[in-house]
Order: structure tokens, then C-alpha cells, then sequence
């Protein structure tokens, strides 16, 4: 029997919480409460922690803290109602309202029967109005020094952040963390989602630094995210607020990873990145948190899986080498596969490049050179992983000839990093949809989340499943995306352009010492030649 080895999650800032309720919601959609049902590939135990209510009803909550601002939460209440005395917890209510109390095992067969094509676009105003599973009493967690909205007390500044993580605000984050590791048996580590772009990037750096001291040995994941667009901050604050989260949080996570559909983190970036089977509208963080979501899912699985799980430290270990803890995501959202066809057939037709797009505004280089990657093929489904070619047939390509997905899917991906250290990851399981997931996939896509030839002239069902393509990678990119950083950031005066940024509480020897810091971070990235250096 497989060891459990237990994470706990922290969303900090309200993009990181639209991205987390996106993700929880795709985790439970692929619960299943049959006993009589062949356990699945993801071990759900490991972000799931089981409870009971005062009515007696078992419940499956996320092993997770969500921190927020006031104002975020509209008609969800802090400490949730499913602990509360005199409810009738298997009672269904609107499950992406939240407003109802929901028992383990109604959880999924009752809103598997919802067969509504919501659309929720124009009604999203927080995270919150699309949560469909209930949360423990002490998952969420309220700054109220600082407004969600308007214009006054709005939390703006990297240093803001940093100060706030002392007095009530540590003792109650403390408190929530003791009482989750303490019931973990195997705790494996942290995996931490924190926006970039706003005050929380002082916070998230400060929660990690001290994750990093109270519990040492263990892998701390931090997902560093920012929208595509955010009017209440300043783009020059948007600039330093991501400067200084890169800096302090590798500092003290085992890697960290931007997460952004943002074409860069500068202050005039390009085009949102497209996807050739997406509709989305960057502009909604509905949208833009909800591709970021199912990416996080494939990029997280190596720790979840109920067999051959790879811990968090050994995936920090594999990719953050020689000072090189940062880290950018690619993802093909969706993996484009055509249905009936196989997997040497997919990759042969894309000989140009990869199929993946950037998901931390880090393009990649096309010399074939990275320090390490991490791919990982989740939800090719009943899709042939080799050839199906008629025996006697000659192999149309290299692909065609291999005996394994493993193999076909290593040798694609050596054909553009041949020297590249590279460990995989194939998963039959795709990433369930179920509403509220918004329907942004283009007409080709069948419900399965696979290309369909031709293109059906009437609409099809809803995409209620997708396969997804990730890579995580190390790689002399970072060094062009991190000295960007640096000169963006150290040719400003800010003393001149920003002094309300100082005056919030940040000492300028410190930001002097984080541009250094930087600095010496974008060299780790240099290859053998030395080019691009800072």
C-alpha cells in the first residue's frame, strides 16, 4: 500500500484565490465515493483531509488556507457552514454558490446530475461566487487592514505585504498551519499560490520565509501568479511588486514558478499568450485563472499520484540546480490530439516546435539548450500511446517505430533539448470539467477535449474533459527573463518616479540589495559561453 505523503496549500491574494478555487473544483470533480471503483491514478488524500460534522456526516475538505482581503468573500461566510450545529448537511444547494452545506458523499453524485450549460462570465465578481466544495473553519483567513475594492486602503506595496505577516494576522496563521500539519502523517511540504503583482508579494514573501525556517526539510512550492490585466495597481508598482516577489520568494521556497498568460511582467508587455483551441478572454480573471488552473493540475501531479509519486523535494531537486531556483512553466491547453489518432501521429506534426505555450511570460530559446525539465502528458484517455500501423507497415517517422508512450514522448522532446536532463510522466486520467469551468474551447474540441475533423457545424456538448501537456524547465531563457527584470527595474529612479513605494515602508539599502540579489540570480542562467550576461 502507498504512503500517503500529505500537502498542505496556501493562496494568498485574490488572483492566486481565483486560480486555486478553479483547481479545488477540478480535484473534486474527479473525486468518485464508489467502493466499488478501481482506485484512481491521483491519490486525493494527499490535498484532501476527511472530518465530521457535529450532524454525524463525513466530509472531504481541502487541506488549505486562503488568505484574502475584506470585502472578497460577498455571500461566503469566513468560517464556512458546514461545521454548524442544526444544519442538515446532505442537503444540496447551488453548488458554485457555496451557500448551502454539502456532505462527502453528495458532493459529486448529486452534481454530476447538473447538466445546465452555466455561464457565469457576467456574475463573477470574486472567487468565491464560482466555489463548489465547502471549506474547513479554518481554511479562509481575512486581512482587514486592507480594502478588496475602492479606491482607499487598498494593498499596493511589496512592503505593505511584509509588514502585515506580525501581531493577530501571525498568530492566526500560525494557528491554522499547526492545526493541519499536526494531523498530517507524512507531511511532504507546502505548495504555496501568491499573487505577484499587488502588497501580497510581501506577504507571500514573508509566509515563505517563515515556512522555510518552522519547517525545515520540507518542499515548498511557490506558484507565483499575476493576471493579464490589473487596473487598482500602478504599472510601476506592478513592476517592483513582481521584482522583488521573484527575489525573495526563490529565496525561501525550493522553487518558484511564475504563473501568468501575461505576454511579460515589464511595464508594456506584448500580446496575452494564445492558444489555437482556446477562446478566452484575458481580460477576465474568470477566464485567464481558469487555463492557469488546468495547467497547475498537470504540473502538480508528480506529487499526487496514488504510485510512483515523486516527492516535492526530489522534483525541487531535479530542476533547481546550482543556485537555479526559478523555474518557467509551458503548457498545451489542450494537448492537441485528434480523436481515434495516436501519440507519434500528434507529435510528428508539430516538427517546428513543442506544442506548449509560455506560462510565466518566458519564451522559450530554439537552441535546444536547458539546464533540466519536468514534462508531464495528462489525459490521453483511450488514445493509442504508440503506432497503430498495420504489422509489416514501415514506421512513417522515429516515433512510429518506439514500443512505449514514455519512449515517444522522451524522444519528441530530446529532438529539441538532446542534452537536456528530462524526466515524464503519463497519465491516462484527464482533468474533469464540470460547471462552473467556463466552456472557452473553440468548436473542434470534442467533449472529450479531443481534436475532431471535420468541424462540426451545430454546437456539441460541453468539453467535460481535456488532456493537457506541461513542461516545467530550467533553462538559459530565464537568464534573458530575469536580466529584463533587473534593467527594467534598476533604471528607475524610484526615489524620482515611485517614492510612495519607499515611503510605505521598504528601506532603500534592502531594494538595493534585492536588484543585486537579482542580478547574480540572472547569472546562475548563463550557459557555457557566458552570453547575455548581466
Amino acid at each position: 500500500m502507498s504512503v500517503c505523503r500529505e500537502v498542505i496549500t496556501l493562496q494568498l491574494g485574490h488572483y492566486s484565490n481565483y486560480v486555486g478555487t478553479h483547481w479545488w473544483n477540478l480535484q473534486d470533480a474527479s473525486l468518485s465515493y464508489d467502493p466499488e471503483e478501481k482506485p484512481g491514478e491521483i491519490q486525493s488524500d494527499v490535498v484532501f483531509r476527511e472530518g465530521q460534522t457535529q450532524g454525524g456526516h463525513v466530509t472531504y475538505t481541502p487541506r488549505l488556507i486562503a488568505v484574502d482581503l475584506k470585502g472578497s468573500l460577498r455571500t461566503l461566510r469566513q468560517e464556512g457552514c458546514l461545521y454548524d450545529s442544526g444544519k442538515d448537511t446532505s442537503v444540496l444547494m447551488v453548488p458554485f454558490l457555496c451557500s448551502g452545506s454539502l456532505s462527502m458523499d453528495t458532493v459529486n453524485s448529486r452534481l454530476q446530475r447538473v447538466q445546465h450549460s452555466y455561464r457565469l462570465e457576467g456574475s463573477v465578481k470574486v472567487w468565491s461566487d464560482f466555489l463548489r466544495i465547502h471549506l474547513h473553519p479554518r481554511t479562509i483567513s481575512i486581512i482587514h487592514q486592507y480594502n478588496h475594492d475602492g479606491e482607499a486602503h487598498r494593498l499596493e506595496a511589496f512592503s505593505q505585504g511584509e509588514s502585515l505577516l506580525q501581531g493577530a494576522v501571525l498568530d492566526e496563521l500560525e494557528d491554522k498551519l499547526h492545526f493541519f500539519v499536526e494531523e498530517c502523517d507524512y507531511l511532504q511540504g507546502f505548495q504555496v499560490l501568491c499573487d505577484m503583482a499587488d502588497g501580497f508579494a510581501g506577504f507571500g514573501s514573508k509566509v515563505t520565509e517563515m515556512l522555510q525556517d518552522s519547517y525545515s526539510g520540507r518542499g515548498i512550492l511557490t506558484w507565483g501568479t499575476a493576471p493579464v490585466s490589473y487596473t487598482p495597481v500602478k504599472d510601476i508598482y506592478h513592476l517592483l511588486n513582481c521584482t522583488l516577489a521573484t527575489v525573495h520568494m526563490a529565496n525561501n521556497s525550493s522553487f518558484f514558478c511564475p504563473l501568468t498568460l501575461r505576454g511579460g511582467l515589464g511595464r508594456r508587455p506584448s500580446s496575452p499568450v494564445s492558444f489555437p483551441h482556446l477562446s478566452y478572454d484575458p481580460s477576465l480573471w474568470f477566464h485567464s485563472s481558469s487555463v492557469l488552473a488546468l495547467a497547475l493540475d498537470a504540473l502538480t501531479v508528480s506529487y499526487r499520484l496514488r504510485d510512483n509519486s515523486v516527492p516535492m523535494w526530489q522534483l525541487a531537486d531535479t530542476l533547481a540546480v546550482s543556485g537555479r531556483k526559478v523555474v518557467a512553466a509551458y503548457g498545451a491547453v489542450p494537448f492537441p490530439m485528434m480523436h481515434g489518432s495516436s501519440l507519434p501521429d500528434t507529435l510528428s506534426s508539430w516538427t517546428d516546435a513543442p506544442p506548449w505555450k509560455p506560462l510565466s511570460a518566458c519564451s522559450e530559446m530554439s537552441d535546444g539548450r536547458c539546464y533540466g525539465q519536468w514534462a508531464t502528458l495528462r489525459g490521453y484517455g483511450d488514445q493509442s500511446l504508440i503506432s497503430a500501423l498495420p504489422p509489416g507497415t514501415p514506421p512513417t517517422t522515429i516515433l512510429h517505430s518506439l514500443p512505449s508512450g514514455e519512449d515517444v514522448l522522451g524522444s519528441y522532446i530530446r529532438s529539441f533539448y538532446p542534452t537536456s536532463p528530462l524526466a515524464l510522466q503519463l497519465l491516462a486520467t484527464p482533468s474533469k470539467l464540470t460547471p462552473p469551468y467556463p466552456q472557452i474551447f473553440s468548436p473542434q474540441v470534442d467533449a472529450q477535449g479531443f481534436l475532431q475533423s471535420p468541424t462540426p457545424s451545430l454546437s456539441s456538448s460541453p468539453v467535460s474533459s481535456v488532456p493537457v501537456l506541461t513542461s516545467l524547465q530550467s533553462n538559459p531563457a530565464l537568464q534573458s527573463w530575469l536580466s529584463e527584470l533587473h534593467r527594467s527595474t534598476s533604471t528607475l529612479d524610484i526615489r524620482r518616479v515611485a517614492p510612495s513605494f519607499l515611503s510605505q515602508g521598504l528601506e532603500s539599502s534592502d531594494y538595493d540589495e534585492a536588484l543585486e540579489q537579482l542580478r547574480v540570480l540572472a547569472r546562475c542562467y548563463r550557459d557555457d559561453s557566458g552570453e547575455n550576461s548581466v
